[in-house]
């Protein structure tokens, strides 16, 4: 069984992950942590629950997703790992947070790159990388069948979709990605995005007004 906690991080809301195996080893993915309070509570759960951090995985580099990338990889000797379409929007990403008035510790550079239709094996589950960009040039999202979860990033949203107008973004991508990778997965598969509630694949197929 797979393990799933949130956090809600930074002014911009971020939902950030950590999945747990039944050896308590974690995956972070896309710690959004920006205030120390935050960065204090995401490594005191880590260290009350003894869990062991194996990987950083960002679903993307939009900086509320890479704030606490520094950390966690200072911390746990990981090393980011994003898919490589997104190097670019990692490479930007501390002039966006000048532009925004938002600095932040830079992210290391990936450790790896993560590829499309790779499949890991996480305890006794094995996760798929699926390439879903539009939102940004390599999004990716973190699928696990046997579980029926899938962690999204700033893909799909409950009743709602990712923005575009971000430099790298196109609308028509977006909606072919969510279209192509993730509406021919099983209705009943949770979707845990990056802002707001999780949803399901069969809810957003009816009622998300940007895809009817």
């Amino acid at each position: 069984m797979i393990e799933l906690h949130h956090f809600t991080f930074s002014p911009m809301q971020e939902n950030t992950y950590l999945l747990i195996n039944e050896k308590k080893e974690c995956i972070i993915i896309d710690p959004g942590c920006y205030f120390e309070n935050e960065r204090k509570e995401l490594l005191q759960y880590i260290q009350t629950e003894g869990l062991i951090v194996t990987r950083l995985l960002n679903t993307h580099c939009h900086l509320d997703h890479i704030f606490g990338n520094k950390l966690v990889s200072e911390t746990y000797k990981v090393r980011p790992e994003i898919h490589p379409n997104e190097q670019t929007i990692l490479d930007l990403s501390q002039q966006v947070g000048s532009m925004y008035n938002m600095p932040f510790p830079p992210s290391p550079m990936p450790g790896a790159y993560l590829t499309a239709g790779e499949i890991f094996d996480f305890g006794d589950n094995k996760i798929e990388i699926l390439l879903v960009p539009g939102h940004s040039p390599g999004s990716v999202a973190f699928y696990c069948a046997a579980q029926k979860i899938i962690i999204g990033g700033d893909v799909l949203f409950r009743d709602s979709i990712g923005r575009t107008d971000l430099p790298g973004g196109d609308h028509e991508t977006l909606l072919d990605s969510i279209r192509t990778q993730l509406f021919v997965l099983p209705d009943d598969v949770v979707v845990y995005p990056g802002h707001g509630p999780a949803t399901t694949i069969g809810y957003e197929k009816q009622h998300n007004p940007f895809l009817n």
